[in-house]
């Protein structure tokens, strides 16, 4: 087969890092995908909300939890600014929770590893546990008589599966680090790969659905 000579010069192929991220990107979320303006019609559904709402919640949660933390670790007992933001902070936790098993249930009676998005499914119960693990350190960094009756009340359990030496609930401290820092940016990745899987292969159809675009 021969080549046709166009008259305009080869396009070179990028070398940067910029260029192969983007390509990467590109390949990662297809064009369009990041932020469709059309989806499926099986999508006018409660129970595809509830992932939205999850997400909402956990952005309550976040910027309330950073309220807390430029105060200091005790100023929401003593303050009726803390306390309000305290309480905003808790209540979305509820939320969140609440959203989020409705949203794995949901997910899971409609098989929603169907279809490649076995990843998907399993990054959504690994956040899942990891949002367990971070709220448990969350209730022990209240810095009050219930957090020392939950932490005296955990200690037997996790030392008996021999955790107890790196994750000391007795260590109010090391209970807060792991609260504000460490877990909520692993649960953050995580969360931020699910969501790009999501975008990726698509939303779950239901079963007995095809996968057909509403206009």
């Amino acid at each position: 087969m021969t080549a046709v000579d166009t008259g305009q010069p080869p396009v070179a192929t990028p070398t940067s890092w910029t260029a192969r991220l983007r390509d990467r990107i590109s390949h990662i979320v297809p064009p369009g995908q990041a932020l469709p303006d059309r989806q499926p019609a099986y999508m006018s559904s409660w129970i595809y909300v509830f992932g939205v709402l999850t997400l909402a919640a956990l952005f309550v949660v976040i910027a309330t939890g950073a309220l807390l933390a430029l105060g200091g670790v005790t100023w929401w007992h003593v303050s009726s600014l803390g306390r309000f933001v305290n309480s905003l902070h808790l209540w979305s936790v509820e939320l969140f929770f609440a959203f989020m098993v409705v949203h794995l249930w949901g997910m899971f009676w409609m098989a929603a590893w169907r279809g490649n998005r076995a990843l998907t499914w399993m990054t959504g119960v690994v956040a899942f546990l990891g949002s367990i693990g971070t709220a448990f350190t969350g209730y022990l960094s209240q810095a009050n008589f219930a957090s020392q009756w939950i932490s005296t009340q955990a200690k037997d359990g996790l030392n008996s599966v021999g955790i107890g030496a790196f994750f000391n609930v007795l260590n109010p401290a090391q209970m807060l680090l792991w609260h504000v820092m460490l877990l909520p940016l692993v649960l953050g990745v995580i969360v931020v790969l699910h969501v790009v899987l999501v975008r990726r292969h698509g939303i779950v159809p239901p079963v007995d659905a095809h996968e057909e675009t509403a206009s």
